[in-house]
């Protein structure tokens, strides 16, 4: 299994048809098919179900994609490490996923302060479940991981994040919960909620306790944004950390922290027996200073 197949396979899968992979990738459209063809046999399985018109990915299609970009990912961040070693100057990216929160300003902290002594070093921030974090961290895709409670910290290095974050509901400024200055359980019990899977799985239950059995989560979330755009529109209560969503005087949403208070660690990790190229090594000192390690 070739990259360069990987890569056709990856075109023609983003955009749906054959003819248009190939011209981006500035080969003949028969060359591409006859490598997806090739690579449908190599590993017994057809990734494509074609139409006149384009074609869709089949189930063993949507299993590839997902290994063939971690495979391609981490071929091209192999190639870029190598290719900082023989510069003069300190290069090379930073890949970070990172959970959801106001106080991963300590990031901004840690990019200033290396900005100006090494403006070659770039970053990439990614946000999405944890569990697909920590699984392209393990593989080596990932550098560093923000995360919040519930993750075995004994399979990682890890650096605390002195800060915590505090739970609450968002909702409308309009609405009759919105006059308390707190939210106990019981408010929520007849309530459409809109909450992240993580946080249903981790933090939520131990606040609930035998009544999270009882909630009504309309929609499972990954971001916060995208749950109060919703929450604005009045399908339900958004629970979030504070200070991810604009809770502001001019904002038609409100925050009300949850009693009894619950609240979540934060920590940075990698990956034990690591090794960093020069940046990483950098940024991995610096995070030691700006947290006070």
């Amino acid at each position: 299994m070739e990259l360069r197949v990987l890569r056709y396979f990856l075109e023609a899968a983003r955009l749906g048809n054959v003819s248009r992979a190939a011209d981006n990738l500035c080969v003949t459209q028969p060359t591409v098919s006859r490598q997806l063809k090739e690579l449908e046999e190599e590993l017994g399985e057809k990734l494509f179900e074609r139409t006149n018109y384009a074609i869709r990915l089949t189930p063993a299609g949507e299993l590839l994609r997902e290994r063939a970009e971690d495979i391609l990912s981490m071929a091209d961040r192999t190639v870029q490490d190598f290719k900082s070693l023989k510069e003069d100057e300190v290069v090379g990216e930073i890949a970070i996923a990172c959970a959801e929160s106001r106080n991963v300003n300590f990031l901004s902290k840690c990019i200033g302060i290396l900005r100006d002594d090494y403006p070659k070093i770039k970053y990439n921030l990614y946000s999405g479940d944890s569990e697909r974090a920590l699984e392209k961290l393990d593989k080596g895709i990932f550098d560093f991981a923000v995360v919040v409670d519930n993750v075995d910290l004994e399979k990682y290095n890890c650096l605390a994040v002195r800060s915590v974050d505090r739970w609450g509901v968002v909702m409308r400024r309009d609405d009759p919960l919105a006059k308390r200055d707190f939210i106990e359980p019981k408010d929520l019990l007849d309530k459409p909620l809109l909450a992240s899977r993580q946080a249903m799985v981790a933090d939520l239950p131990k606040w609930f306790g035998d009544d999270i059995a009882k909630l009504n989560v309309i929609v499972g979330l990954d971001l916060s944004y995208n749950g109060s755009v919703l929450a604005k529109e009045g399908t339900g209560y958004l629970l979030t950390f504070d200070g991810l969503v604009d809770t502001s005087r001019t904002s038609r949403l409100c925050f009300r922290p949850l009693m009894p208070e619950l609240t979540t660690n934060m920590y940075i990790i990698w990956r034990r027996g690591q090794q960093f190229t020069r940046a990483g090594e950098l940024f991995l000192d610096t995070l030691r200073h700006v947290l006070g390690e």
